[in-house]
């Protein structure tokens, strides 16, 4: 027994969160896209612009009703028929049944989700550029911070809050690029592709491409309908970031511990137990690591769901993607505008960290390169004789605050056979931690004035990406006033 379309199954599962999904999306973009189709259609002489008039009426009337009035109706696939129907009825059959002329859904479809992300990914690109100003605010409070720097999650070298905040900035300013790599993919226009073909009509793809705000047209009519890089780069995008802020997450939530006593998460991120009254709970970045997971998971449903498909018009990649690209980016988003606020209210144990930064032989290094540089001992040699000292002192219990001149001599005649000349301030300035930070004033090294010019670059490019986004924001606001202005002269008659 066959029954009516749409099964009432496919409606609630497939067509009814498909439409749902495309009037949260999608409804602002087609109905600019419909104006600036029918702009072109009437500029290229393919109607007239009587025509073209009727059909922007009848879209500035849908407008005014509002998104709200568009419901879903059993047996109208998609809020696209639904409007157009709404179109042919405002305009009449003869005007309004023209708006589809040389255009295909498969083209709008793909226009009207590359004009909905290119939305969402300008927002995540601001709040980017929030947490880098809160990160950088952090960096330069905190040149000369001491703390220990860890490699395999061991203290291995004296280090600055500001020297490590160069890397978070580093990286997320590579995360910055990618977005915006994600958005000049995305901003070219399908338009004028059709169904995969193009149209047998003179047309003006550009002319559509400039009235909506993209950058360019996407040439190939046949990648404009299959081509799916412009959702993967978003998702590339999405992984790369939340991969990279769930590693700083980790050294966050360590160094948070009471054992680290290392940085304190503010109290208005911090929950109690209901049964321990001891306990603060810096559970925001519990939520954030859990928050960026869901991000990842997301991110990779888009890339899994372009893989091993045709290239070509599939649903993959058409209304299916919407839900786990959007959920992507609002997932990515809200994670960074948490992390702002943390970073925002972020407090150190200045002193504490301090006295970390030395403990459990950080400075070990400069001692060898102190014993190369007054001795002119082969680093390798050094290295050894150092390393004995070490080694003897962990065995004795003997903590690197307490080590002596003394000790190194020792090592020096079991090494090397002979005692070395250096004496008992060389030997400790050595193993202080503000000279092991002040010597290395290389570039990128942790030295205050060497971190300052790294944390100047960053600035640079951070001032950079602002301009870009600016320029991005601009197109849009210039490519609606194109469309505004060629509406008004459509409708008063050229």
């Amino acid at each position: 027994m066959s029954l009516n379309f749409p099964h009432p199954i496919y409606s609630q599962h497939v067509l009814q969160p498909a439409y749902a999904d495309a009037q949260t999306y999608l409804f602002e973009p087609m109905l600019a896209a419909h104006e600036a189709h029918a702009v072109m259609l009437a500029e290229c002489g393919i109607i007239t612009q009587a025509n073209a008039a009727a059909l922007v009426r009848a879209v500035a009337a849908i407008r005014s009703e509002g998104v709200a009035a568009y419901t879903y109706h059993p047996g109208i696939e998609d809020l696209f028929f639904r409007i157009e129907g709404r179109i042919i009825e405002l305009a009449g059959a003869d005007d309004g049944g023209n708006l589809q002329l040389a255009r295909s859904r498969n083209d709008l479809g793909h226009a009207l989700a590359r004009m909905a992300l290119r939305t969402r990914v300008l927002a995540v690109q601001e709040a980017l550029l929030r947490l880098r100003t809160a990160v950088m605010t952090q960096a330069q409070q905190h040149l000369t911070t001491l703390m220990p720097g860890y490699t395999h999650t061991q203290p291995a070298q004296p280090v600055t809050f500001a020297h490590y905040l160069a890397g978070v900035l580093t990286f997320l300013a590579h995360d910055q690029a990618k977005f915006a790599a994600a958005y000049a993919t995305i901003n070219r226009s399908p338009l004028g592709a059709a169904a995969l073909t193009g149209t047998g009509f003179p047309i003006d793809r550009r002319r559509v491409a400039a009235l909506l705000g993209f950058d360019d047209i996407v040439l190939s009519t046949q990648h404009a309908i299959g081509g799916g890089e412009y959702l993967t780069d978003v998702a590339f995008a999405v992984q790369a970031l939340a991969i990279d802020l769930s590693r700083m997450t980790h050294d966050l939530l360590v160094r948070a511990t009471q054992e680290a006593n290392a940085l304190r998460i503010d109290d208005s991120f911090i929950q109690i137990s209901s049964i321990m009254p001891q306990k603060r709970n810096p559970v925001v970045l519990e939520h954030l690591r859990a928050r960026l997971s869901r991000a990842l998971g997301y991110a990779q449903t888009v890339v899994m769901q372009c893989h091993n498909i045709p290239y070509g018009d599939t649903q993959d990649i058409e209304d299916e993607i919407l839900p786990p690209i959007f959920s992507a980016l609002d997932a990515i988003e809200e994670c960074l505008q948490l992390y702002t606020a943390v970073f925002e209210t972020l407090s150190l144990n200045v002193e504490h960290l301090r006295r970390q930064a030395g403990e459990g032989f950080t400075t070990a290094t400069e001692l060898a390169d102190t014993l190369v540089r007054a001795t002119g001992l082969p680093f390798r040699l050094a290295h050894k004789v150092v390393a004995n000292m070490v080694q003897t002192a962990v065995q004795a219990g003997i903590p690197s605050s307490q080590l002596a001149c003394d000790q190194l001599q020792t090592a020096a005649r079991q090494v090397l056979g002979h005692e070395l000349p250096i004496d008992a301030a060389q030997f400790q300035q050595a193993l202080e931690p503000a000279h092991f930070i002040a010597v290395r004033t290389g570039e990128g090294g942790v030295a205050p004035s060497a971190t300052t010019a790294v944390l100047d670059v960053l600035q640079a490019g951070w001032d950079a990406d602002a301009q870009q986004l600016a320029s991005q924001r601009a197109l849009a606001v210039r490519a609606e006033a194109k469309r505004h202005d060629a509406l008004q002269r459509l409708q008063a008659g050229g």
